[in-house]
């Protein structure tokens, strides 16, 4: 199954004997919070889901966005009215860093079929809703380990012997400047990808032969096994779908930089080279 679906076949789907469960996650890394811009308006029939609150842990040891409690994170797809036998589409205002956040959890907790709205709300070109929808209580139980997950460790060992990514944009993994976490640079081996490279100007992901294209440059041909990670687990579950949509499996370190970098036992690699 793809992971990733257009504004036209949501459409299609939408009117179809089995439509979609909506899930509107917009977000910004330091910005307004996207529930003021649910309401002004969305796709008829989306239910808002917090990032920081349903699809994040505290922050703390283990980053500034953990993974969530899995019951927290099953109560709050289940109010969302998500379904295991129910097909699911995600959105966000466009970047695709917080629906991909959104269609991770929900894989990686055994979800079925979970898309991605490719391009997110820009994309779409129907009527927007400013009703807030009550949808029936979902039946989702999440189980997770259905995707791969890293831990630091298994970063670290995924950077000497098989290929892990490193999705924040290359002057954080040069180290030149760090706006966030306590240092900058990657993990020793971690090769730089900026997940912006993933997309076009239209946040819209770049087709499925020039994703593999470009991932083969990175090295994924001759890699037994390939990670990826980012700032907090979130552009970095964008980088994961990308591969999907290449066809490469890719397991997360969900904790990321920001963990990472939170321990000061851990090595720091600077420079454009990965060692």
């Amino acid at each position: 199954m793809k992971p990733i679906i257009s504004a036209s076949e949501c459409v299609s789907e939408s009117a179809g004997p089995r439509p979609p469960v909506l899930l509107d996650v917009r977000w910004q890394l330091g910005g307004p919070h996207g529930l003021p811009d649910y309401r002004a308006g969305h796709i008829p029939g989306a239910v808002f889901v917090d990032l920081d609150a349903e699809l994040a842990g505290p922050a703390g040891s283990g980053g500034r966005h953990p993974l969530p409690d899995p019951e927290k994170f099953g109560a709050a797809m289940r109010r969302a009215g998500v379904c295991r036998d129910t097909p699911v589409v995600v959105y966000d205002g466009g970047q695709g860093w917080a629906a991909a956040r959104a269609w991770w959890l929900l894989r990686w907790t055994g979800h079925p079929d979970v898309r991605v709205l490719d391009g997110g709300l820009a994309a779409w070109e129907g009527e927007l809703s400013t009703e807030t929808p009550t949808p029936a209580e979902g039946d989702f139980r999440p189980v997770p380990g259905a995707l791969p997950l890293l831990d630091a460790d298994g970063a670290a060992a995924m950077a000497r012997s098989g290929l892990l990514l490193d999705a924040r944009a290359a002057e954080r993994y040069r180290g030149d400047v760090e706006p966030i976490d306590r240092v900058g640079g990657h993990i020793p081996g971690a090769v730089s990808a900026p997940t912006s490279e993933n997309a076009g100007a239209d946040g819209r992901f770049l087709p499925a032969e020039a994703l593999a294209a470009r991932f083969k440059e990175l090295g994924t041909d001759g890699a037994p096994e390939v990670g990826v990670y980012c700032g907090s687990g979130v552009s970095g579950a964008h980088e994961v779908l990308a591969l999907a949509v290449a066809g490469i499996p890719a397991a997360l370190y969900a904790g990321s930089w920001s963990e990472w970098s939170a321990d000061e036992s851990r090595p720091v690699a600077k420079g454009p080279d990965p060692q």
